[in-house]
């Protein structure tokens, strides 16, 4: 099927069918992103060490803050692309793709030059202590030289997926991970490049699918393709693609201070052995959130397209369902957490003590994560029809309103466990905030289908 085809069947298909045929493929490919996290800790933490654990949790941060200006570009321009689709403003749409990858390379080498020059002042910040900068330094330098083609890879599968392949974005996140953990082992084990190994494997791998989606837009017969003129920025473009980007910019900003302040709250009063505990929790619960990200991707075109053809009852309804799925899930993360949390930090990690802090924070960390698939998919819903000042808004809530507050104060009455438990409360808090934005939403939709 073509893409001249794919997009208009968003605004009349059955709603439950198309968010299966959208979701299903990110769901897959967003836990295998999330896997192949996990594959990369599993394989340091069993073959270099704990403390390795520990340097790899210090690079958080990092990595929120470059994912934070890969969406800043990538999902922002995914928006605009449906919403253009949906109005059938094709020329427009085509323009987008070429400016997605203009403004990642120039945000992707900035970012990436100035980091590498102040490496080892910002991983100190970030918690690092004489035992574990030489892990986390080792990592971040490959990760950041491959920098560009992280934000290309990732703005390009935006931009894919929106434009009516889910699919082909699955098939390239799904070969990452399987490069990946091919490669895992090898770098690490047979080549003896320890934590840089793993760093290698992932780049390595991104390098690949970059090729393949190159492939895949130089295809003439596709409504969006590279050709010559599109790759010219054009101030609108720039400006709405940031604009709608700038919930997830900032969503993603706001995580870099709070793994700081939660690194920092650790080692003050836990050590490095408790970075290493969050680090493996992180991943557990990322597992679980990477989830329901694939299903917000497989709402984001769905209620764009039908926002944009003004078509409310049909975006009322896709949210329905996605909030449900999105319960489901963070549930399930709930029970494992709550049941099972030695044998699945276990997996991470031999040492006895890293298992035990690690099982301790996650009961404490998932103790109401089942409403948290709520938020997450609220705040992605006004993303998704264009409303960045409420994505906006709903994504600094749980961040910068209720969860720096308690990191900041609880700690200082109840030590580890305060940090910990300030995540809890703040995704309560959140839920409740995001509850009521999106009942004053509803009303307004069933008073636009009377008017």
């Amino acid at each position: 099927m073509t893409m001249q085809k794919t997009p208009t069947a968003l605004g009349t298909d059955n709603i439950g069918k198309l968010l299966m045929q959208y979701a299903i493929p990110a769901i897959i490919a967003m836990t295998a992103s999330s896997l192949y996290n996990m594959v990369d800790s599993i394989f340091i933490g069993q073959g270099v060490g704990s403390m390795a654990i520990s340097g790899l949790a210090l690079t958080f941060p990092l990595m929120n803050l470059a994912a934070a200006f890969g969406s800043l570009v990538g999902a922002g321009a995914a928006t605009l692309v449906s919403v253009k689709l949906g109005q059938r403003d094709y020329d427009t749409a085509k323009r987008v793709l070429g400016n997605v990858v203009v403004l990642n390379v120039v945000i992707g080498l900035l970012f990436s030059v100035v980091t590498l020059c102040y490496l080892d002042p910002i991983l100190y910040f970030f918690g690092a202590s004489e035992h574990t900068i030489g892990y986390a330094r080792d990592y971040m330098k490959v990760i950041l030289l491959g920098n560009v083609v992280t934000h290309l890879y990732l703005g390009l599968n935006a931009t894919l997926r929106s434009s009516g392949h889910p699919q082909k974005a699955m098939y390239a996140t799904i070969a990452t991970v399987l490069i990946n953990t091919a490669l895992d082992p090898l770098f690490i084990f047979g080549f003896g490049w320890g934590i840089q190994g793993a760093a290698i494997a992932t780049v390595v791998a991104q390098v690949i699918a970059l090729i393949w989606q190159f492939k895949l837009f130089t295809n003439k017969d596709e409504l969006l393709h590279f050709h010559r003129g599109i790759f010219w920025l054009k101030r609108k473009i720039v400006f709405d693609s940031l604009a709608i980007g700038m919930s997830p910019f900032l969503m993603n900003l706001a995580s870099c201070f709070i793994v700081i302040l939660i690194n920092q709250g650790l080692k003050r009063y836990g050590g490095d052995l408790a970075i290493g505990a969050f680090g493996i929790v992180n991943r557990l619960v990322f597992l679980f959130a990477m989830i329901v990200m694939g299903l917000n991707q497989g709402m984001q075109p769905i209620a764009g397209y039908n926002y944009g053809a003004q078509l409310y009852p049909r975006v009322t309804r896709v949210l329905k369902l996605t909030i449900y799925a999105a319960t489901i899930v963070t549930t399930a993360g709930f029970l494992m957490g709550m049941f099972i949390p030695e044998l699945v930090t276990s997996i991470f990690t031999p040492d006895a003590e890293l298992i035990r802090l690690s099982s301790q924070g996650l009961r404490i960390i998932i103790l109401f994560f089942p409403i948290v698939g709520f938020q997450m998919v609220t705040s992605n819903f006004f993303q998704s029809i264009g409303m960045a000042g409420k994505a906006i808004f709903l994504s600094l809530t749980r961040q910068l309103l209720f969860l720096i507050p308690c990191l900041l104060i609880l700690p200082q009455f109840f030590g580890t466990i305060g940090v910990w438990a300030s995540m809890p409360c703040a995704d309560l808090a959140a839920s409740l905030v995001s509850g009521f934005m999106l009942w004053s939403q509803f009303r307004k939709f069933k008073a636009m289908q009377k008017a």
